[in-house]
């Protein structure tokens, strides 16, 4: 790896791979199902990582998320704002992400996936040196914004991977 674009691509090629991992071979019973009327399904978490790092990449790319522009929204049927990416969610609204297939989430994943690539490979070191936030202190640039979305994709695949270790056990 030779440039940080090719570090960030890596670190989201990571992420695919880890949301395809829990996905292969799911049953919609352990998608949907929670340890506890509190935690988080493995649905809810593909879902809302996803979706995050669609709104955040749209947000630095200046385009239209794929959930919108690509009609994902419609094909999921949530009960949410097509703007809703699960950030602050209720244990009652993570139980609303449900009767969704793995091969759309999956899907879902993979076309965020493709977008997010086509839009950090051609980067230059100056771009990612831009600042896209300046709510914070110190003011928020590209590369810390695609490392943040990183850092929090792969947490949630991290426990997505662990609730369904979790649901396999409990089943043998």
């Amino acid at each position: 790896m030779s440039t940080a674009c090719e570090l960030l691509t890596d670190a989201f090629d990571r992420v695919l791979e880890t949301v395809r991992e829990v996905l292969d071979g799911i049953t919609p019973e352990q998608l949907t199902a929670r340890v506890d009327d509190a935690a988080n399904s493995v649905a809810w978490l593909v879902w809302h990582l996803t979706r995050v790092q669609d709104d955040h990449v749209a947000d630095a790319a200046g385009t239209e998320q794929v959930w919108t522009a690509e009609g994902w929204c419609e094909r999921f049927g949530l009960p949410f704002a097509p703007s809703d990416t699960g950030y602050g969610h209720s244990g009652r609204e993570v139980g609303k992400v449900r009767d969704i297939p793995a091969e759309l989430l999956l899907g879902y994943h993979e076309a965020v996936h493709d977008r997010t690539v086509r839009f950090v490979a051609p980067l230059t070191s100056a771009a990612l040196h831009e600042v896209v936030d300046d709510s914070w202190t110190p003011p928020v640039t590209l590369a810390v914004r695609l490392v943040s979305v990183v850092c929090d994709d792969l947490q949630h695949a991290g426990q997505a991977a662990f609730v369904r270790g979790m649901l396999e056990r409990r089943s043998h």
